[in-house]
């Protein structure tokens, strides 16, 4: 569950639509307005590296971070002619690790929902702060609970070349379940059909903010960013920031 066995290869393909240069431009906005420049930024839950990318080619020295091993060989095939290339890690968010310190840490694309075990997520809290520099800022958003309502039996479609994906969400109490079913034709014109399971917890803005603040962050902060919104007029995403105390 939530591993990406076979989702990742085609990841890239069904999320074509996903804005990551207006992503990145969104971070270094966040860093100016808290006047830091960080020299090497954290990307928490990286996945396939597309934002690492942005931001490797804007300067910053990358560090990515994912559960998924097969994640991170998209990331690192991606990133190869990326020089210095980000490194990147095979950690779960509560087990994170690193050498040193970073100057900022990025959570994007709902990856906290993922999370389902409050416990884990606040360790995966606890670990941000302690490998960020102090006065160091964490961002990332969180899947609201008007969206999971939307979404509720919803069933969804995503096509491509030879492949096509289809899925499910179901909600029961504060977790929400992502049946995926996916198709892809073979060299021989058959189709395989491969089948994973995926699952977000709904957390309130009021139980995250509770999570950073016993984590000891400073200076937090959760706004909207219509120009990030997945749908045009839905607050389906809410966007966090938190700073380590100096």
């Amino acid at each position: 569950m939530n591993s990406y066995r076979f989702l990742s290869a085609y990841y890239d393909r069904f999320t074509r639509d996903v804005g990551y240069p207006q992503w990145a431009d969104y971070c270094v906005q966040r860093f100016q307005e808290a006047g830091i420049a960080p020299a090497i930024v954290l990307d928490l839950a990286c996945g396939t590296g597309r934002l690492c990318a942005e931001l490797a080619a804007r300067g910053y020295d990358m560090i990515g971070v994912d559960a998924s091993a097969e994640m991170l060989m998209q990331a690192m095939n991606r990133t190869l002619e990326l020089s210095p290339r980000p490194l990147f890690l095979h950690q779960r968010m509560e087990q994170l690790d690193l050498y040193g310190t970073v100057g900022a840490c990025l959570c994007c694309l709902d990856s906290v929902n993922y999370v389902t075990d409050p416990h884990a997520l606040q360790e995966a809290f606890r670990r941000v702060a302690l490998f960020l520099e102090p006065g160091g800022l964490f961002l990332f958003d969180a899947n609201t609970e008007e969206k999971f309502a939307r979404i509720n039996g919803e069933v969804y479609l995503r096509e491509a070349d030879d492949v096509y994906c289809v899925w499910q969400a179901a909600l029961e109490g504060r977790r929400c379940t992502y049946s995926f079913d996916l198709f892809a034709r073979q060299e021989n014109g058959l189709w395989s059909r491969e089948e994973e399971t995926h699952e977000e917890r709904v957390y309130p803005q009021d139980e995250l903010i509770a999570m950073l603040e016993k984590a000891g962050f400073i200076d937090i902060e959760c706004r909207f960013e219509p120009l990030l919104a997945p749908v045009d007029g839905q607050r389906d995403r809410l966007f966090y920031s938190a700073r380590k105390k100096s």
